[in-house]
């Protein structure tokens, strides 16, 4: 059986990193998205809010489950019985930054990194930047799925609430 994980920390997941996981689900048998759970970081939904968006946003797809992981991903892959990860670049910059962790992925624990080109349509996107624009009232429904979307609104809005 050919495994793949999707590794990410999806704060928010956005229609880009949806448009990798579903190409990634045809070229596998299994594709694992693997959720970072970064308690350094700080971010907008909580590690079970961004799993259960996720299985809502990845249920059509049969070959797809979603789990998270801290520590190093190597480690959450040898777990796993998986030997590759599947990375989305949206642009020459992000290959500077993927490169060396697939290098160091590689001299771990030999696992291998495949790198798909974005579609053009989210070259620009990134989940920083739709909760930069959320948060500043502008409409990112175009840009995640409809289940993102309405749960961002939702927690941007209790936020300006608590703030006044």
């Amino acid at each position: 059986m050919k495994r793949a994980v999707c590794p990410g920390s999806f704060d928010p997941a956005t229609n880009g990193h949806l448009d990798i996981i579903s190409r990634a689900a045809r070229l596998y048998d299994e594709v694992v998205v693997a959720v970072l759970i970064n308690e350094s970081k700080a971010c907008l939904f909580s590690i079970d809010e961004r799993i259960e968006m996720l299985q809502e946003i990845v249920a059509d797809y049969p070959n797809v489950r979603v789990a998270s992981f801290r520590g190093l991903l190597v480690d959450f892959c040898r777990s796993q019985g998986i030997s590759v990860v599947v990375k989305g670049l949206r642009a020459v910059s992000d290959f500077d930054y993927e490169l060396q962790m697939a290098q160091m992925n590689w001299g771990l624990a030999g696992v291998e990194t495949l790198f798909m080109a974005t579609n053009p349509l989210y070259s620009f996107l990134s989940s920083s930047l739709v909760k930069e624009v959320a948060k500043w009232g502008g409409d990112v429904s175009a840009h995640v799925p409809d289940v993102v979307a309405q749960r961002l609104a939702a927690r941007l809005s209790r936020e300006r609430e608590a703030e006044r």
